[in-house]
């Protein structure tokens, strides 16, 4: 018996390597939650329902036709894992759950309310996170006159050149749904941008934007918050800072989940993401309005550095940003008590609330200074 039940084990993890598949009882997300004051890997179903992947397991694993397998300590483990058995172990925890009927009035203990959790960012946290800029045409020279903007988009047509990434810092600036966004004391230009954040599944360089797909584990929605209030004068001769313009703590919030890639389809046939600031529509955007496409992107971004699974590659952001004067006709950035809402169809939405950050104490003057000591007032 125990040799059977090895035998069943290494099967299954082989089933990759074998073309294995399976029906599914219905499409699911996964993510992290607090639970019990641990961050803890779900499952997600019905954007509605929790699932605490270890303990259904071992409910599952209480029939014997299921064998015991190991179970990945957190999400980053998962990813590279899910290819590799995990899939499968997934597909069947779901199926058991549904045809059970254990989702309904009498649901067993580790399968929670979504809002009886808390929401914590789905990757705990990315090795790298790489940000596309400028990569929607709505984008290009937003902040320019009409005029700048016709004749910018048309030369951005005529040649793409290569996508522009930048780097955004994880631990620290990457939060989960319902967490806080903190406007640094002193920055009062910090702007909104909703992404298609694209979970990397398996290590990929210098990998063909043919067969980029094939690499992706999930998708999630994000946003790059900027502060647009650029580095003071003086010092270095430098023009930009990419750390101050994007590195601030909680500018990178992700989730609220992630979607595995078979139950979204292409992102570059169906994307449309959204963002809204209380009840006013800021963006809206689909796949095509973008200048590289996202698979471009991994292309690119492969052929400069070895991606992992779960980094993550964003794929920019639209027209309708805060410092652009396209939509509004005015600039407009972000004030605290405001709440972000930015939404990618099929995967979900993030609802982010704003607060202001409190004067530091005790600093010699090395720090980043409030916008406002070196630039007009707003």
């Amino acid at each position: 018996m125990r040799i059977s039940s090895v035998l069943t084990l290494v099967l299954m993890l082989a089933m990759p390597a074998l073309g294995w598949s399976q029906t599914i009882a219905e499409p699911f997300k996964v993510g992290t939650f607090e639970i019990d004051g641990a961050p803890t890997v779900g499952i997600v179903l019905r954007d509605r329902l929790i699932v605490e992947l270890a303990a259904a397991n071992l409910a599952l694993e209480r029939n014997s036709a299921f064998p015991e397998i190991p179970l990945p300590a957190d999400m980053l483990e998962l990813i590279g894992r899910y290819d590799y058995g995990l899939k499968r172990r997934l597909y069947e925890i779901v199926n058991h759950l549904v045809a059970s009927d254990l989702l309904g009035d009498e649901r067993p203990d580790y399968v929670h309310n979504v809002g009886d959790v808390r929401t914590l960012p789905p990757i705990m946290y990315p090795g790298i996170i790489l940000n596309a800029a400028v990569n929607f045409y709505s984008h290009v020279q937003e902040a320019g006159t009409e005029e700048e903007r016709i004749e910018g988009r048309r030369q951005r047509r005529e040649e793409r050149g290569v996508p522009y990434l930048f780097i955004k810092p994880s631990r620290g600036a990457v939060v989960g749904n319902g967490a806080d966004i903190v406007i640094p004391h002193g920055r009062n230009r910090t702007d909104w941008e909703v992404e298609l954040g694209t979970v990397i599944g398996k290590m990929a360089k210098y990998v063909s934007a043919d067969d980029a797909e094939d690499y992706v584990f999930g998708y999630m929605v994000t946003l790059d918050i900027s502060d647009r209030g650029g580095r003071p004068p003086g010092g270095a001769p430098f023009t930009s800072d990419w750390f101050v313009g994007k590195g601030h703590d909680t500018f990178a919030p992700q989730g609220p989940w992630i979607v595995p890639k078979e139950f979204y389809g292409n992102p570059m046939e169906i994307l449309r993401q959204t963002l809204k600031i209380g009840d006013e529509q800021m963006q809206e955007a689909t796949a095509g309005d973008m200048i590289h496409s996202l698979w471009e992107l991994i292309e690119y971004a492969s052929s400069i550095i070895t991606l992992h699974p779960g980094d993550v590659v964003n794929n920019g952001t639209s027209g309708g940003v805060g410092m652009g004067t396209a939509v509004r006709g005015a600039q407009r950035f972000l004030q605290p008590g405001e709440v972000i809402e930015a939404t990618i169809d099929g995967i979900g939405t993030l609802r982010m609330p704003v607060v202001g950050e409190e004067a530091p104490e005790g600093l010699t003057g090395a720090q980043l200074p409030p916008v406002e000591t070196y630039r007009d007032p707003l």
